[in-house]
């Protein structure tokens, strides 16, 4: 058995999330799954470096999956690619040595949140932002960073009830603001169920004044997820890079 290391983007709008599941065909791991199969003619499993919800956006999802036949990266890319719908794309494949793993080989994720501030949605990127007409304090915004980034536990921004090891490292965020648009940009060992969506509503109530970000250690040592701030759409997140 090969194993190729495939880098996928992918638009999430219609598909419930990224794992397969029993009661829809509708995720992007069976899209996947289905695609490559009917391409080398025989079920295939892959391994995604994380799941994203439903909505959720990537431009670099990273894939893992085990075949029988050596094929050129190259060819194998472009002729998925004729399989695959017009919001899956294979952005490069990759021979690997056997034991590489998408999730387990991983070291560290990249994602964004981009958020639309003007008074109406911009029509062209309202499907890839989030649309807060609200005025922000950057600063304000910056000034949380220092609270979040290390390794904590991070049971107050995830809305898994069951998290066996809230215990997550972020390395930095960054926080852009051009004209009425803003980019979060978040680094870390792995992240939580919700987590960065929680973080970035966090942010933004901080940004709107409606918290103080000085009172972030009190939320992360209560281990209470009604103390973190509301959950920001699907629809502005983006799963950026994985690191290996």
């Amino acid at each position: 058995m090969r194993t190729y290391k495939l880098t996928v983007s992918y638009d999430g709008s219609r598909y419930q999330g990224w794992q397969r599941q029993a009661t829809t065909d509708n995720t992007i791991q069976f899209v996947l799954e289905w695609s490559i199969g009917k391409l080398v003619g025989y079920r295939v499993h892959v391994d995604g470096s994380g799941r994203t919800d439903a909505g959720v956006h990537a431009r670099g999802q990273v894939v893992s999956v085990k075949l029988s036949k050596l094929y050129d990266p190259q060819e194998f890319k472009d002729s998925l690619n004729r399989y695959l719908p017009e919001d899956i794309r294979i952005v490069k494949a990759e021979l690997v040595k056997n034991g590489f793993h998408a999730r387990k080989s991983a070291k560290g994720k990249k994602y964004e949140y981009y958020i639309d501030c003007r008074e109406k949605p911009d029509v062209f990127s309202r499907r890839y932002c989030y649309h807060y007409p609200e005025k922000l304090d950057i600063e304000a915004m910056r000034s949380a960073v220092e609270y979040l980034v290390g390794v904590k536990n991070f049971t107050s921004f995830t809305d898994d009830k069951d998290c066996g090891d809230p215990i997550r490292r972020i390395t930095n965020i960054k926080i852009v603001s051009t004209g009425d648009k803003v980019r979060i940009t978040y680094y870390g060992t792995g992240f939580l169920y919700h987590m960065v969506r929680i973080l970035t509503g966090t942010l933004l109530e901080i940004g709107t004044g409606k918290r103080d970000a000085s009172m972030l250690p009190v939320v992360i040592a209560a281990e209470d997820r009604s103390l973190a701030g509301f959950l920001a759409p699907a629809r502005g997140l983006f799963l950026r890079k994985v690191y290996y």
